[in-house]
């Protein structure tokens, strides 16, 4: 792989003419981006912490992408200056991308050993991977890649430019916007959990009629379920991203920028605000209502609505096994304890 340094610079936005080079910037090119620690002369790396310093002052690295408040001392190579390296990283790193290019291995867009009903319709340049389906009525938007093994049931869409990664399945009448990255293994518009109380019977199944609504520019990770509807759609905004291993049941709303760690659940009807960070294994109960930049940390027991942006918590941090039984004895006893001191009082209070 050869990235060119004027590739860079042009993602980036940076001013070449500012650069110090020793050789014509269209000749300067990297194989790959790697940590500071393990760079080649060949390669280009990012410092976004000070802290990571003296990793680059010892690397072998041809360039640097690095956050302007970070001084570099001993680095030889070529050094880029911007606000945030992280982010820069992260924009220049889809010049790296490995990922084969869709259907690179076959001589046609839509692999022989597809079913794809007559009446889909299919935009320009879709592809449609080995023994994937598309059933009736679906529209594939142009540029959308359906990668080998994925369903799409009935009137569903895709959006343009959208990528349904290998053994995915989207349910009917789902909708799925444009520059989404949905991986495999994700289901998209199963049934919520909706079932009325027994009778002598058994459980009787509450039919969800809704469907899966999702905006654009969503990533969804590898084996996530968000369940469709039960009365109107389950929705999920424009730019919120989840990671793998997430479910979302029947009529929760998540709002714009969410993003959403591994191994979280939320119950049916909460709606989550925008720009909110919900980290591993939260569990949110059913039918509540959080605002806008709400930021909550691992195993995060959310009972209540939350009307005030902040901070949350409720997951006990590790510690030694001594020290948590001996918390777990004290919590243990925390009715009786309040018991006394409510006992107490009420003696107090009498006192003349």
């Amino acid at each position: 792989m050869n990235v060119k340094l004027i590739n860079i610079c042009e993602e980036l936005d940076l001013d070449t003419s500012l650069l110090v080079l020793d050789e014509p910037i269209d000749d300067i090119t990297f194989c790959a981006l790697a940590p500071s620690s393990e760079a080649n002369e060949h390669d280009i790396t990012f410092i976004s912490d000070s802290k990571y310093l003296a990793t680059l002052n010892n690397s072998h690295a041809k360039a640097v992408i690095i956050s302007k408040h970070i001084k570099v001392e001993n680095f030889q190579g070529i050094v880029l200056e911007v606000d945030d390296a992280y982010f820069a990283y992260a924009k220049i790193s889809k010049l790296f991308s490995t990922i084969p290019a869709a259907g690179s291995s076959i001589q046609t867009n839509i692999h022989p050993t597809a079913f794809v009903a007559p009446s889909s319709k299919i935009g320009e340049r879709v592809y449609v991977g080995a023994n994937a389906v598309i059933e009736a009525d679906v529209i594939l938007d142009d540029d959308v890649q359906i990668w080998p093994g994925v369903v799409i049931n009935a009137h569903s869409k895709i959006g343009q430019s959208s990528i349904i990664k290998s053994n995915v399945t989207v349910y009917h009448d789902c909708l799925i916007g444009k520059y989404c990255i949905i991986h495999s293994g994700t289901v998209i518009g199963s049934d919520g959990f909706g079932f009325a109380p027994m009778d002598e019977e058994g459980w009787q199944k509450i039919y969800q009629n809704g469907a899966v609504e999702i905006g654009n520019y969503v990533e969804i990770g590898a084996n996530c379920t968000i369940d469709r509807g039960a009365i109107g759609n389950t929705t999920i905004k424009d730019r919120v991203i989840i990671d793998n291993l997430v479910h979302i049941a029947h009529n929760v709303v998540i709002g714009e920028n969410t993003a959403v760690a591994g191994q979280t659940g939320i119950a049916g009807s909460t709606q989550i605000g925008s720009n909110c960070t919900i980290a591993g294994q939260c569990g949110f109960a059913g039918h509540l209502e959080i605002t806008d930049n709400c930021h909550f940390t691992g195993q995060a027991m959310v009972t209540k609505s939350i009307k005030e942006p902040g901070i949350y918590s409720s997951g006990l941090p590790l510690s030694d096994n001594k020290t948590w039984r001996k918390v777990v004895a004290r919590i243990r006893k925390i009715d009786e304890l309040t018991l006394n001191v409510k006992k107490l009082l009420k003696i107090q209070n009498k006192e003349p």
